[in-house]
């Protein structure tokens, strides 16, 4: 079961998610399509992890934007993250987790998702199809639920997350949070935790630190157990993620990284 939290934690990573930008009840009325502002990240961004429990690299993960797409008309990025333990683990417990979101370029919220567990014996599949213009989405159990506008799943709220400007914000300020997992919307929120320097293997890095603070219906219960580390400049680059389990915690740890537009400033020697 360790290994379960392992990367069930790297997953819980990315479900940090800005409920700002709501739509009104007017818009409602005549839908209206928001424009977030973008100069985070861009198509063939590839990111790196490595999962370690203590001394031990457990696995990695991997969040790449491979592509654009074109989707109900709008252009949109297909974003994949893609978790699996090490080698050396698959005979205790292997994991082959894959995430996709096709995610609107110009108001970076998603279109579909999908999910796709193996670990262990587990599997699992899952789909969404978000229909923001008529405030609902559709499950692959032929479901539907009502939504509010510009909801998010867990990988594109973590886009989106790197487009909010954190110097805006005080200290100790929470974002309010929410996103759509299986059948329901959760609330969640994000404290600000300020600035601090950390290197991992990708490098050393000026960073700003976030805690997503877990309300009722969360993956977790434990408001401090989990912090993420993005970089201070307009990329918002995730180098640093972590959370506390029973015994110690599970860290994910930037490796390598491909970034394509080239202002990562944060980065230092």
């Amino acid at each position: 079961m360790l290994l379960r939290v392992i990367f069930g934690t790297f997953l819980f990573c990315l479900s940090v998610i800005p409920s700002e930008n709501m739509c009104t009840a007017q818009e409602k009325e005549q839908f209206i399509f928001r424009t977030v502002t973008n100069s985070a990240f861009s198509v063939n961004e590839r990111l790196v992890f490595d999962i370690r429990y203590g001394f031990i690299t457990a696995g990695k993960a991997i969040m790449e934007i491979e592509s654009l797409t074109t989707y109900k008309n709008r252009q949109s990025y297909f974003i994949s993250v893609k978790v699996n333990s090490a080698s050396t683990f698959d005979w205790i417990f292997k994991v082959r987790d894959l995430y996709i979101s096709v995610v609107d370029k110009e108001g970076i919220f998603p279109w579909r998702f999908e999910q796709h567990i193996r670990e262990g014996n587990y599997k699992r599949d899952f789909l969404a199809l978000f229909d923001h213009p008529n405030g609902t989405v559709t499950t692959s159990a032929k479901k539907k639920y009502t939504i509010t506008p510009f909801i998010h799943d867990i990988v594109s709220a973590f886009y989106f997350t790197r487009t909010v400007n954190f110097s805006a914000i005080k200290k100790f300020d929470e974002l309010h949070l929410q996103n759509f997992y299986k059948d329901s919307s959760y609330a969640l929120d994000v404290i600000y935790l300020g600035k601090e320097d950390i290197e991992v293997d990708a490098g050393k890095f000026h960073t700003i630190k976030i805690r997503p603070m877990v309300r009722e219906g969360g993956l977790f219960k434990n408001t401090d157990a989990m912090t993420v580390w993005l970089t201070d400049d307009e990329v918002k680059m995730p180098v640093k993620m972590s959370s506390k389990i029973i015994i110690g915690a599970v860290v994910a740890e930037l490796r390598e990284y491909v970034e394509p537009s080239g202002k990562i400033t944060a980065k230092y020697k």
